[in-house]
């Protein structure tokens, strides 16, 4: 079963057990891999429909640290819910030994020899990655290698 039918199966239970949160979460969700598929005239796949949920959990967490900073504790509540409903589509993430090991393979395949080379190095990583890590610590991970290889 593909990601995204499974997202429908959930969208059917959530209504058969009267989730309304839940509910909520996963119809904006189906409504963004609906909106993609009509932009660009193609069916989605599991990797596209991971994408588009990574997008939507980095929102979640810009909009509870935005509530949280302005004070607005009860939409931080409500953002939170549906990061928690949005993080369960998400694949298993990997450690962090995993993704140093994963980095360290992709400096030595691209030769990258100092800071400059980040682009090389990222370029590797990142599809290995995608859905899997937070890539703001592979970016963080990929620049200490190559200034300590430097």
């Amino acid at each position: 079963m593909s990601l995204k039918e499974q997202i429908t199966e959930d969208m059917k239970n959530a209504m058969r057990a009267k989730e309304a949160g839940k509910l909520g979460t996963i119809r904006l969700l189906l409504a963004e891999i609906k909106r993609k598929e009509v932009d660009e005239r193609i069916e989605l796949t599991d990797a596209h429909v991971t994408a588009i949920v990574e997008k939507m959990i980095k929102q979640r967490k810009d909009s509870i640290t935005q509530f949280e900073a302005g004070g607005r504790a009860d939409l931080a509540d409500i953002e939170k819910a549906e990061l928690v409903h949005l993080i369960g589509y998400m694949p298993a993430g990997l450690s962090e030994e995993e993704v140093a090991a994963e980095v360290a393979a992709a400096v030595a395949a691209s030769g990258a020899a100092g800071p400059q080379d980040m682009g090389k190095v990222m370029a590797i990583v990142k599809p290995k990655l995608a859905g899997r890590a937070d890539m703001t610590v592979v970016s963080a991970l990929v620049k200490k290698a190559l200034t300590s290889a430097a």
